[in-house]
């Protein structure tokens, strides 16, 4: 079968051939039909991600397919089943054995290339305003990168959420991506004093952050007393450094929100946000954004769109297609 694999550490990823995997106890065989690909692979390719394997390992850390076959103990699952994956490894390839705890049945009428596209970035913009920031209705909740993959998940679910959603995006289309997702602000992120823009409005009530400095730094300084501040990710390049005594002078909170190392500590608050997530889905009240969706043998195109930010949404690699 084909896959997309690091052979060695700092070496570029290739298409190879690999013999498909068996599953071992509690796993299961997967027969790929669409990855997700993420700002993380870009990471692991680098060896900077705080979840690189070693290598060798195949890139594509979510997946949507079909259960194929099962390893001993795995129950609760059969051949045949249509999962999510979210397996942190092994996505990019025509198949794959990834352990059953990390498998989410999906709901018959949800398609392979939004399943693959929704676990992390929906399932990270849910834990992050609803269960670390404890957004409420009416709150101003500013989103920097809103248009890229989980970007735009937090404009739509704090829009659902009943909060006054700022948008900070580069560009026209991507600021428009922002608005019909459910932004009433637009900010041109290339824009100067992007502060002032936001005292103008009335001040961050909270900041879900995908781009790190300078812009961090930026909304640090317009957030209002009791601010929450969320560290989602660092797509500049620049990690921000925070000084203590401003947080104490304006009683601001910080916190990080890495979705998935609640594998590791606790899994029912990720499974349980999951289940909420699919559940607004079927009832029509989530509309996953796909820009591109590319077969396997395009991937070095599908990253390249990940790596110089061209896409909005999801770029989604279908192995099969």
């Amino acid at each position: 079968m084909k896959a997309y694999r690091v052979t060695a550490a700092g070496q570029r990823p290739s298409l190879v051939e690999v013999p498909a995997p068996q599953p071992g106890p509690g796993e299961v065989a997967v027969e790929i039909a669409a990855c997700g690909l993420n700002f993380a692979d870009l990471l692991m390719v680098e060896g900077t991600y705080q979840d690189t394997p070693p290598a060798p390992f195949t890139l594509g850390i979510e997946l949507a397919g079909t259960v194929t076959a099962l390893g001993e103990g795995v129950a609760g699952l059969a051949a045949g089943d249509r999962v999510g994956v979210f397996g942190g490894r092994g996505g990019l390839a025509e198949a794959g054995c990834f352990p059953a705890d990390r498998c989410l049945q999906l709901p018959d009428a949800m398609p392979f290339h939004i399943a693959a596209a929704f676990l992390v970035a929906y399932g990270t913009s849910h834990l992050a305003l609803a269960h670390r920031a404890r957004l409420t209705t009416g709150e101003r909740l500013v989103v920097t990168g809103a248009a890229g993959g989980v970007g735009l998940t937090a404009v739509e679910l704090g829009a659902k959420l009943g909060a006054e959603v700022v948008a900070i995006a580069r560009g026209a289309d991507k600021l428009e991506v922002a608005r019909t997702a459910g932004a009433t602000h637009l900010i041109e992120a290339t824009s100067d004093d992007i502060r002032g823009q936001l005292k103008a409005l009335g001040g961050i009530d909270v900041l879900y952050d995908t781009v790190g400095d300078p812009l961090f730094g930026e909304c640090f300084r317009a957030a209002r007393p009791e601010a929450r501040l969320l560290a989602i990710g660092f797509a500049g390049g620049k990690v921000p450094q925070i000084k203590a005594n401003h947080l104490l002078v304006k009683n601001l909170t910080v916190s990080g929100l890495y979705w998935g190392g609640y594998m590791g500590f606790a899994p029912e608050v990720l499974t349980g946000s999951l289940k909420e997530l699919m559940g607004l889905w079927e009832t029509g009240g989530l509309d996953p954004h796909v820009s591109h969706r590319l077969p396997l043998d395009e991937i070095d195109a599908a990253m390249e769109l990940i790596r110089t930010r061209r896409s909005t949404g999801k770029v989604v690699v279908e192995p099969r297609r």
